[in-house]
């Protein structure tokens, strides 16, 4: 998709990593992001997400009050098979917007906020492995 506001990597499946283009979201591209997120869990298999955020730019508020609400929509179905969710954050400004999302709605599962890609896939692999 053209303009994605992020890209999907699920070669790694149950691994599966979330890339932030740094194409600023649209309505449409952010409500595109979402339900490929939300189609993550249609095998109703466990998974461990990354979302890479190295590209990322800040999104709207009302995008960041968009995935809150996601989160406690989805709150059941991330409890069932998300095993963990890391996040490649190196920016300051990123990471504030991700707590200020957690701050309208809480992360239902464990997460990490990490600074590499390689420690986002061995943080996410060890809760994989903890949860069978």
């Amino acid at each position: 998709m053209r303009n994605a506001y992020a890209a999907i990597e699920n070669k790694q499946r149950p691994l599966i990593t979330i890339r932030f283009t740094g194409q600023a979201a649209t309505d449409e591209s952010f409500q595109q992001y979402l339900n490929d997120l939300e189609s993550l869990y249609d095998a109703k298999q466990p998974i461990s997400l990354i979302f890479n955020a190295e590209k990322a730019v800040l999104p709207k508020f009302k995008h960041q009050q968009q995935q809150a609400q996601w989160l406690k929509d989805k709150e059941a179905l991330m409890r069932t098979y998300c095993r963990g969710t890391a996040y490649v954050i190196q920016s300051a400004v990123i990471r504030w917007v991700l707590k200020a999302i957690f701050a309208l709605q809480a992360q239902p599962v464990p997460y990490a906020i990490v600074d590499t890609q390689q420690a986002a896939e061995a943080w996410a692999e060890d809760q994989l492995m903890q949860k069978q």
